[in-house]
């Protein structure tokens, strides 16, 4: 590998940038230990339509020291963040990259800094080459090309290509530069303050980097994880890997220094989509959804023809067990009528405590990429001035996490927990929204709750609901237990669309608001008793039976349901 010669430098990439988002933050990338920025080239076209991208380059045979490396990067931050002080600088740090960035964050914790870190080379002293490290100082010039070898039986693949590559001079500058950072890194954890993501592999074979990204969870204040189990240490050489969607899942995309979860929400691309349609294709398998939509004249249809195609619409509904009916629905209507449902969701969804609850921390990353954002009439107002399709449901997670209860034949299902308040009738209003009541059946075909769980622990966390005021801030959420039944089927039933345009003055009585509110209400219930009448005439409410139905007119076919 020849040498370019020339001090540190940034670079950016020729496709980055001609159809950026405007206000689009700026991205530093910082490399890892090679200098040269090989793992943004899997990211840099997508990073460059939502950031102003530029990749650090530190030339083969330059010798500037780590401090110098940190002061470098500080000199571009600091007058970038002095000329749109409002807006969030990312570091990218890639391994070497990683300590790099977690000493400017400390160096500068007046800077709004969000890290990205991509196995960070801060565990460096517990890396495998710590055994060999004292060898390679001392290895004769002659035996040097053994080296690679030798790295090669130690299965570190990646620095026995850079062996390879780089004289023994080089190599070893390099060595001890990592080495060197991690020192300087860990000493100054204390002081880092700044949002944080750590991309942690679980097949690295150079560095213990998931025990690595559980330590610094323990020290950065603002830190979260997500793990990648089937990745080695060059986990941004990964095909799989996307970083744009993992900054999106993680809700750690902003333009200005507080998240806002409607004007920064980016639009799933295909692949996104097709990822997650994947995630879930058991729950269409199992379930087979019937989507039932009402028209004008108040004919059920099979479909979304009933749907309104343009918004605002406020979709308003009984919540399944556990949100089982979320996946199903929303991938059909981007599917079937290119209408995003933005969910409004429990805050719990968006708390780091929570994440460490959970036994994947990315358990929410997909309701995040699909657009669901916390409730809040802050939110719910800025949906609704954009047109937004909004679903939301009034029960909340004490409708999604209902309980048995003890003593009776049935316990909560297809029971409405609505709170007394009617706020979403009035804003829904103010802009004239639709609102459309629906149901969803089939919950006691697919499991039986035995007994429920509270878990105290989610109490003891307030934090999850520091942000919620009124009655869902004070839901208390219980885990249910279930025994799994063979599989039966879902059923949708989205009723007739309720006109609130020019109703905005009337409603601003309570009391009219309230009638309004019940009625809307009552529309749920009476979808509701619908569907549990129709469901028990339908010859395809059993697996089997759809199974055989699509073994003998294939599987893409449509099955059949009851007679509307």
């Amino acid at each position: 590998m020849s040498s370019d010669g020339g001090p540190p430098r940034w670079f950016s990439p020729v496709e980055c940038g001609p159809d950026r988002l405007e206000g689009s933050p700026l991205l530093l990338f910082l490399p890892g230990f090679h200098g040269i920025g090989t793992g943004l080239v899997l990211h840099h076209r997508r990073l460059g339509k939502i950031f102003d991208v530029w990749c650090l380059h530190i030339p083969i045979s330059d010798r500037t020291p780590f401090e110098g490396l940190v002061e470098f990067v500080e000199r571009t931050i600091k007058p970038e963040s002095s000329h749109l002080p409002s807006r969030p600088i990312y570091l990218v740090g890639d391994s070497f990259g990683g300590c790099l960035a977690l000493a400017v964050a400390a160096r500068n914790p007046d800077v709004d800094l969000i890290l990205i870190l991509a196995n960070p080379a801060t565990s460096f002293i517990r890396s495998q080459l710590q055994p060999i490290f004292p060898i390679l100082d001392v290895v004769p010039e002659q035996l040097y090309d053994t080296i690679p070898q030798v790295l090669s039986f130690n299965m570190i693949p990646l620095l026995q290509l850079l062996g390879d590559v780089l004289p023994k001079e080089t190599f070893l500058w390099k060595l001890k530069m990592v080495k060197s950072a991690s020192l300087y890194a860990n000493s100054r954890l204390h002081a880092v303050k700044s949002q944080t993501l750590v991309l942690a592999s679980g097949k690295d074979q150079l560095l213990p980097s998931r025990e690595e990204a559980a330590r610094l969870r323990g020290i950065l204040p603002n830190c979260r994880i997500r793990y990648f189990d089937d990745s080695t240490h060059a986990i941004l050489l990964d095909g799989s890997i996307d970083l744009v969607t993992i900054i999106k899942g993680a809700g750690f995309y902003r333009r200005s220094r507080q998240m806002d979860y409607v004007s920064d929400y980016i639009f799933p691309i295909p692949d996104e989509v097709k990822k997650i349609y994947e995630d879930n294709r058991w729950v269409n398998f199992a379930t087979s959804p019937v989507m039932l939509s009402t028209l004008e004249n108040g004919q059920i249809v099979r479909g979304l023809s009933g749907i309104p195609s343009e918004g605002p619409a406020v979709f308003v509904g009984y919540h399944m067990l556990l949100g089982w009916e979320l996946a199903p629905m929303v991938l059909e209507f981007l599917k079937k009528k290119n209408i995003l449902l933005r969910g409004i969701a429990h805050p719990f969804m968006f708390n780091k405590v929570s994440e460490e609850l959970m036994p994947d921390s990315s358990s929410f990353d997909n309701a995040r990429i699909m657009g669901a954002v916390p409730v809040s009439a802050t939110n719910l107002y800025k949906l609704l001035s954009r047109k937004s399709f909004v679903l939301l449901y009034p029960g909340g997670a004490r409708e999604a996490l209902h309980r048995k209860v003890i003593c009776l034949t049935h316990g909560e299902e297809y029971k409405l927990f609505w709170p007394e308040q009617s706020e979403f009738v009035r804003m829904s209003a103010k802009f004239g929204a639709k609102i459309i009541p629906f149901a969803v059946m089939g919950e006691d075909d697919v499991c039986e709750v035995r007994i429920s769980s509270q878990l105290k622990r989610f109490l003891l966390l307030c934090n999850c609901r520091a942000n919620a005021a009124g009655e869902v801030g004070n839901q208390d959420l219980h885990l249910p237990w279930m025994l799994p039944k063979f599989p039966g089927r879902f059923y949708y039933l989205f009723g007739r669309p309720i006109e609130t345009e020019g109703m905005e003055e009337e409603l601003r009585d309570r009391e009219r608001a309230q009638e309004f509110y019940l009625q809307v209400k009552s529309e749920v219930e009476n979808c509701m008793s619908y569907l549990k009448e129709k469901r028990e005439k339908d010859p395809y409410r059993n697996l089997l039976p759809r199974v055989l139905h699509q073994a003998t007119h294939g599987f893409t076919s449509e099955i059949p349901t009851f007679e509307l």
